[in-house]
């Protein structure tokens, strides 16, 4: 039932043209991918499963057809699948390979006797897993191995019919609900299996791989591993919406367990009339804040990461953007998952009552830190974004860029040696912008040349290059996580900086500051060991930290008031209703 009910509400979010957005004009939409990460962003604040079908439809199925297809493929199918006449999905995970993509066992094996592609699954791990809309779907954008004659040219996607007029399953197609999920359970996640199943080679999707009339397979791009990333580059709207959407529900849990602490009172001293509101607590401030403070700063960067994507939909190249999107999502997918938690536990036991939400946010997003990529993966290829760019700086700069290259060392070595800024404890120190993004990026170079030295000494030991990745694979996640801290809190400070004087600059500053400055004492043991910080300087940011816990609790109402989440959409009873009872 609740299945059928968010196929209705899908449709009905079709009807309204919000399906099409992306899309041209001439296939009923608006010329928008921007615009669908807001629609995308927004629905967060809802019923995550209608987020989650509404993705694997129009983001996911409508953005293979739209990213990799042709005239063809678009004036066929965009309208209709932007309506939800033809309803989709997109088959790219399988039992056997799921974030290893290249390696995929479905085939596409090319007949040219009869211009037909024969797709087939040789083995039970072969089956597509976990698909969503996999049983309302009427058609699957399947990736699979291309073969033609007796090459393999790697992955592509081709669209498969997967069931009749009556829905029912066409022949050499199998479909298995894959039942009861931890959450999500309104959208209808699927395994599916092709037995030799043929389709016209017309329906490959060949923007960036066709096979031409007399059989031969044709790339605009000649390297194969640039040619399948360039294809999965394509289709990165989803890591950026995934983002949205995991920081909307952390707003979302921040709302409800601010909101309760703001009403909810517990123990009273001798000299007081009343019960302490729990939110007047330096430990439920020191849980909570953090995390208020967090989802602000990170709005900005996803913002930024919105207009980055926004601009590169007309270009191949989408490098910048796949690293920035993968390091994001994953940032913000376990900033949903930490936020959420937390707040189930602020909020006692009504925290764990289905009418307070907490629980249905908690299961419905847990998924987001392992699809649209296992998060632990995606920073690995952010790590290795960070290390092809710094390679290539020295391959096009020549002497200058050597020169660039010792300067920074030696900036950070004296800024690592130096005592004065290892021991200043001022206050006005601490809480300047300056300090905080000097720290954060001294760390992330630090890990970048500690981790250049070492993949370099391991080569000049003739280390195989698979070896050399097992050995320095948590430096380079630990690289990863520290340039996306940078790039947050950088891209904050560029958008308050430009705002007039005001109290909402102020506030946001406050914000911006309890971000930097616990980002850095949460990872003080790493800066103790570097001699950046003295155990002197790590307990004075902890007193700062507290401090400005104290300054924000006056308007942390207002702070999560300013999320907008509509009335309609805070159906939390602990937040409708006074509570008397005694937890």
């Amino acid at each position: 039932a609740l299945r059928l009910k968010i196929l209705e509400q899908c449709k009905a979010l079709a009807e309204q043209g919000l399906g099409a957005y992306s899309f041209p004009e001439e296939f009923g939409g608006k010329n928008s991918p921007a615009g669908t990460t807001v629609i995308f962003e927004a629905l967060a604040m809802g019923n995550l499963s209608l987020l989650i079908k509404f993705g694997v439809q129009f983001g996911l199925f409508g953005g293979a057809v739209y990213s990799l297809g042709t005239a063809y493929h678009h004036e066929t199918y965009l309208e209709a699948l932007g309506s939800m006449k033809l309803a989709g999905c997109f088959a790219m995970t399988e039992t056997g390979h799921g974030s290893n993509v290249r390696d995929l066992e479905t085939t596409a094996t090319y007949n040219h006797e009869n211009g037909t592609l024969v797709i087939n699954s040789p083995t039970i791990t072969a089956g597509k897993e976990y698909i969503g809309n996999a049983l309302h779907s009427k058609m699957a954008a399947v990736f699979c191995q291309l073969i033609v004659g007796e090459e393999n040219h790697g992955i592509h996607a081709v669209l498969v019919p997967l069931r009749d007029v009556n829905h029912q399953e066409l022949p050499g197609i199998t479909v298995k609900d894959n039942g009861y999920k931890m959450g999500l359970n309104g959208v209808d996640n699927g395994r599916i299996w092709f037995d030799n199943v043929e389709v016209p080679v017309a329906n490959l999707l060949n923007k960036y791989g066709r096979i031409d009339e007399n059989g031969q397979y044709a790339s605009p791009i000649e390297n194969p591993s640039k040619r399948f990333f360039t294809m999965l580059g394509a289709l990165v709207g989803g890591r950026v919406s995934v983002a949205m959407g995991s920081n909307t529900a952390a707003k979302k849990a921040l709302d409800i367990a601010i909101n309760y602490a703001l009403k909810r009172r517990q123990f009273k001293t001798l000299s007081q009339e009343t019960e302490t509101l729990i939110l007047d607590y330096p430990t439920h401030q020191e849980r909570l804040f953090p995390l208020l403070a967090k989802s602000y700063v990170l709005s900005f960067a996803l913002e930024r990461m919105r207009e980055k994507f926004a601009a590169s939909m007309h270009s191949d190249d989408k490098r910048e953007v796949e690293a920035l999107a993968a390091g994001l999502k994953s940032y913000a997918s376990w900033h949903a998952t930490h936020t959420i938690q937390e707040c189930r536990e602020a909020c006692g036991g009504k925290g764990y009552l289905a009418e307070n939400e907490l629980a249905d946010l908690k299961a419905d997003t847990d998924i987001f830190t392992t699809f649209e990529g296992d998060n632990h993966v995606l920073l690995q290829l952010v790590a290795k974004s960070i290390l092809t760019d710094f390679k290539q700086e020295f391959n096009d700069g020549g002497y200058s860029a050597i020169v660039r290259h010792l300067f920074k060392r030696v900036n950070s070595e004296y800024i690592e040696k130096n005592p004065f800024s290892a021991r200043n404890t001022d206050a006005s120190h601490l809480l300047d912008v300056e300090f905080h993004l000097q720290a954060l990026r001294y760390r992330e170079q630090k890990l970048l040349f500690s981790l250049s030295d070492r993949m370099r000494s391991f080569l000049k030991k003739r280390m195989n290059p698979n070896d050399i990745f097992l050995r320095t694979q948590t430096h380079m996640v630990s690289l990863a996580m520290a340039n996306i801290e940078r790039y947050i809190l950088e891209c904050s400070n560029d958008y308050i900086s430009k705002i007039d004087h005001s109290p909402e600059k102020e506030a946001l500053l406050t914000l911006q500051n309890v971000f930097a400055l616990d980002a850095i004492y949460r990872d003080r043991g790493w800066f103790l060991e570097n001699d950046y910080l003295s155990g002197e300087k790590s307990k004075a940011i902890r007193k700062v930290l507290a401090k400005t816990y104290r300054d924000i609790r006056p308007h942390a109402g207002l702070f999560v008031k300013a999320f907008g989440i509509p009335e309609v959409l805070r159906n939390a009873e602990i937040v409708k209703r006074d509570q008397n009872v005694v937890i």
